[in-house]
């Protein structure tokens, strides 16, 4: 049996530009070991491949779209491949490409996914991801392709509002759409202020207090990177990637995420819902799927991380563990 990860929030040095949000709990999912293998396929910040590193004599492979990550991630790499080992490689591009990029130095003993916007990229006005910066109205992670600027003033008001509605889940989405438009018409929309006042002149804040171009930015940034897109290929891919008792770990952060991975790990694992509580269960006993659920409900972070990283709050974690062939064969999904 793989020893338990050590907790490691005192000994490890978070960089203060990125705080991994639920480490102990990834860690504890990952269980890394000495001379395994790991896949970081939302490099970001490095804060969860190091602490895989730290944990074990092992080696990571971190994926990230981002130039300014992977300029990050070097540095990393030049403290950690020290003697003329490698223990850190770095691969460019999406995680929903996992298969090509690292799936050639698989198999995989944990893949972690981290889904969404890293606070290096959030905490920069150039990136254009917050509104809280005024900057250009950018938030390409890979800094190619489509900005949300060519969207909001490119795409049409159906199409605008449909994408504010369904990756936003705003109500007010063709209210704002609208709003679009017409303030297009008088100028072009360039910078995070602009969008941001735009949708305040026709969202009320509400009794929640979140400001109401959280949506609206929400949804641009989720078109713009294909974000959703790119979450199905990766759960399409990951579990192929995965070593015997290897574990995809995932956390996401809103309702649309979190929907798709529990519903796509429940399928892999063999679990049904019921149509309704009357209705029996499938035996799972004669399940032969390979793999099972790491847990049946999501963890979430404590009350004492979500003080010292408001991040967390809404932060769920899900995971899948691929079973050893003597297992599948019983059967065991327990």
């Amino acid at each position: 049996m793989k020893p338990p990860a050590p907790h490691v929030e005192g000994s490890f040095e978070h960089d203060p530009g990125h705080v991994p949000v639920m480490l102990n709990e990834v860690l504890s999912a990952l269980r890394p070991h000495d001379g395994g293998r790991y896949l970081d396929a939302t490099f970001g910040g490095g804060g969860y491949a190091q602490a895989i590193l730290q944990a074990a004599d092992c080696a990571v492979w971190g994926i990230d779209r981002d130039p300014d990550a992977l300029a990050r991630g070097r540095v990393i790499a030049d403290r950690v491949n020290a003697a003329g080992r490698a223990r850190l490689h770095l691969l460019n591009g999406t995680f929903g490409d996992m298969a090509n990029l690292a799936g050639p130095h698989g198999p995989y003993d944990g893949i972690v996914l981290d889904i969404g916007v890293s606070s290096y990229q959030i905490d920069e006005a150039a990136r254009g991801f917050s509104f809280r910066h005024d900057g250009p109205l950018d938030m390409r992670m890979s800094r190619s392709g489509r900005s949300a600027a060519d969207w909001v003033n490119g795409e049409s008001e159906q199409d605008l509002a449909d994408v504010i509605y369904h990756y936003g889940e705003e109500r007010m989405s063709r209210r704002i759409a609208r709003a679009i438009v017409v303030a297009r018409q008088e100028a072009p929309i360039e910078t995070t202020a602009q969008l941001a006042a735009i949708v305040r002149r026709v969202v009320r804040p509400d009794r929640s207090g979140i400001d109401p171009a959280t949506r609206t930015f929400q949804a641009l940034r989720i078109a713009v990177n294909d974000e959703l897109g790119e979450l199905k290929r990766a759960l399409e891919q990951a579990p192929s990637l995965l070593a015997e008792a290897g574990s995809l770990t995932i956390v996401t952060f809103h309702s649309l995420e979190d929907r798709l991975v529990k519903h796509t790990l429940a399928q892999l694992a063999g679990r049904q819902s019921r149509p309704s509580r009357y209705e029996p269960t499938i035996d799972q006993g004669r399940n032969t799927t390979p793999f099972k659920l790491g847990q049946v409900r999501p963890l979430t972070a404590s009350e004492a991380e979500v003080r010292r990283n408001p991040r967390a709050r809404s932060a769920k974690l899900r995971s899948l563990i691929r079973l050893s062939t003597s297992d599948t064969a019983a059967g065991k999904h327990s």
